[in-house]
């Protein structure tokens, strides 16, 4: 708790409810009984005897009788209202009156009777039973106080400011504050480094801004600047979010939390007001750290074009924004943070030199990095004490950290789902096929005809993995059902930087080796090769128009990356020659397939049958039935043979 929150003791009264109140209060007293609002000398009381002659005059327009308490209220005539009120300035737009004690409601009927017959007197006479102010109140004032309580709830949920008092922190009058959340830098359970697992080459950039941070002189008493802002950029759940937490656990210093949707509302200029307020609230708390996780939210390119509505508000944000980062006001000792999985689509004004100088690059874990990520989560969860971190780590090729984190849940709960004392192998390996593939569904009834289709086309698969040199290593095959997929196969793909055009055109083959399989050895084609095709078709796209990968267009890229660009960087000429070369470099992979089937018929009907037999196989049953593979990759190296019983990566039909 902040030293402000600790002085103010006692409860907040909030200027909503004084407003309100005051309302109230001047309505209730310039009220008139009938509900008419009247100024100050707009009424006099008066005896019996006068108000008599008022009404034998004709001064009286209307008469109100309350019976309870012996009063009447008696409107005066317009026209006489300075006989009346002879002393007193009255403003004749007012509907003044005179009170007066009745001595008994039966003469008062009287007389009114026997003036009526006269014509001294000709208005409206009413009689109450009491005082009807509260009445009078509720059918005035009532609608409107329905459309203040509405108003203000529409607004506080609008504004997403939960329970908070309309002028706290919180309330309706603030909605232009900021509404980050700030860490004090004496604040219990901070992010470290050591909290960190992996990434060990963004923890190298982001330690230099610690240092930044803890000893400022050192860098500028040689005349440099310091970096004004860091952006991290990287997949989903790569852990972002949680390295900027750790800087500001390092350097010790406040740190502002905020996403970029909470700049944004429906209110034209909140953006901006909180931007500033951020802003504000950060100069007074230098040195410290802003970070504003999913800045694409508000930092998306600005269009060209005139656009109504939210974008406005988004862009006059953005630019807000761009005014704190470098404007004329100086930010000593802020150093801003943002995280996004999509720079790409962020303004190029934000990207420049002097507002995010460096963007560092937070990538997928490598097979070390994982491993230290799994210790991390194990931490807390009971394991058997033969199990293998660096099997798990080898298995889950491209799982992010927060991949790996599912991954040690699930497996917690499908060793407590069994019973167990404690997690194992067995309940990880599940756990990464229950998330790659999905649950199985032993129940799911299939014909035998679809029962060898479906081992044929996962044969077809496994047989021109393995004898590819550069296709995937095979890990396991199964025919039981897994989510929508009737059939997967797993592989364990090497963590290679730069693909070859020959190790793409193997892997593209091994794909097709399905559909293959079904053409050769069922006589028909089936859906089951959609994700296939699907796959093939995209990759093959990739190679010729933005690899410059093709026979008749080498070395040109045809990737477009502006966002609001509505055409194609080709022309029709090209496009066709494309869909040409694609055509046929998938119909040439496709024979290639059928061929290799063709030569080893004998063994892709052996795995089949023992598919259909088993409905599982592993790589040592390929291994027996087709020999050891003529090539050995690194992962194989890598992998042992008494591990190849689980999934690490999925191909499902």
């Amino acid at each position: 708790m902040s030293e402000k929150k600790k002085k103010k003791g006692g409860p907040q009264i909030s200027l909503t409810w004084i407003y309100v109140v005051i309302a109230i209060t001047l309505g209730y007293l310039f009220m008139s009984g009938d509900g008419t609002l009247l100024q100050a000398g707009s009424s006099r009381n008066a005896t019996y005897s006068e108000f008599k002659s008022y009404v034998k005059q004709g001064y009286a327009s209307r008469i109100i009788v309350d019976k309870k308490e012996g009063v009447l209220q008696m409107y005066v005539e317009p026209s006489h209202i300075r006989d009346v009120f002879r002393e007193q300035k009255v403003d004749s737009k007012t509907r003044p009156y005179v009170v007066v004690q009745i001595p008994s409601a039966d003469k008062l009927e009287d007389f009114i009777s026997e003036q009526q017959e006269e014509e001294h007197f000709s208005g409206e006479i009413e009689y109450r039973q009491g005082s009807d102010d509260a009445m009078h109140f509720l059918w005035s004032f009532g609608p409107l106080i329905l459309i203040v309580v509405f108003w203000l709830f529409i607004m506080r949920r609008m504004s997403g400011m939960g329970g908070g008092e309309g002028g706290g922190p919180m309330g309706i009058f603030n909605v232009g504050k900021s509404r980050a959340r700030l860490v004090e830098k004496d604040e219990e359970g901070k992010v470290t480094f050591a909290d960190v697992a992996g990434q060990e080459g963004a923890k190298l950039e982001v330690q230099e801004i610690v240092e930044f941070l803890k000893t400022p002189s050192r860098y500028t008493e040689l005349g440099g600047k310091i970096p004004k802002g860091a952006l991290l950029v990287g997949p989903p759940g790569t852990g972002k979010t949680l390295l900027a937490k750790a800087v500001a656990g390092e350097a010790d210093v406040p740190f502002f939390s905020m996403s970029g949707s909470d700049f944004v509302e429906m209110f034209v200029g909140v953006g901006a007001s909180r931007v500033r307020d951020l802003f504000r609230q950060a100069k007074e708390k230098a040195p410290c750290i802003i970070f504003i996780d999913e800045i694409d939210a508000v930092g998306r390119a600005r269009s060209r074009g005139v656009q109504m509505g939210a974008n406005d508000e988004r862009e006059s944000t953005l630019n807000q924004l761009l005014t704190e980062m470098d404007g004329f006001g100086t930010n000593s000792g802020v150093i801003i943070m943002a995280a996004t999985n999509r720079a790409d689509i962020l303004d190029k004004a934000l990207l420049r030199a002097g507002r995010f100088d460096r963007q560092i690059y937070v990538d997928l874990p490598d097979v070390n990095e994982r491993k230290a990520i799994f210790m991390v989560h194990l931490k807390p969860i009971k394991t058997d004490d033969t199990l293998d971190v660096d099997f798990l780590a080898r298995q889950t090729p491209g799982f992010s950290g927060a991949d790996i984190a599912n991954v040690c849940n699930e497996a917690a709960l499908i060793a407590a789902r069994n019973g167990k004392k404690a997690v194992d192998k067995d309940d990880f390996l599940a756990a990464v096929d229950r998330i790659i593939g999905g649950l199985e569904k032993k129940t799911k009834v299939m014909t035998a005809d679809e029962k060898r289709t479906i081992a044929l086309h996962e044969a077809g698969h496994a047989t021109i993995s393995w004898l590819l040199q550069y296709a995937n290593p095979l890990v396991k095959v199964t025919i039981v059902p897994r989510g929508r997929a009737l059939g997967a196969a797993w592989y364990l793909p090497e963590e290679r930087q730069i693909t070859t055009r020959e190790q793409m055109l193997d892997e593209m083959c091994a794909t097709l080796g399905g559909r293959a399989a079904e053409e050769l050895f069922c006589g028909h084609i089936s859906s089951g090769a959609m994700n296939d095709l699907e796959r093939v078709t995209k990759q093959a796209y990739s190679m010729i128009a933005y690899m410059g990968m093709g026979d008749k267009l080498p070395n040109l890229c045809y990737y477009d990356n502006q966002e609001y660009s509505f055409q194609r960087p080709y022309s029709e000429a090209t496009a066709q020659l494309i869909d040409e070369e694609t055509k046929a470099m998938i119909a040439q992979q496709y024979q290639r397939a059928k061929d290799i089937l063709s030569q080893n018929a004998e063994g892709h009907a052996a795995l089949a049958q023992l598919l259909v037999e088993r409905e599982v196989i592993f790589a040592e049953d390929v291994e027996r039935i087709f020999g050891p593979r003529p090539w050995t990759s690194r992962t194989e190296e890598i992998l042992t043979p008494e591990e190849t019983d689980q999934p690490s990566d999925k191909e499902s039909k």
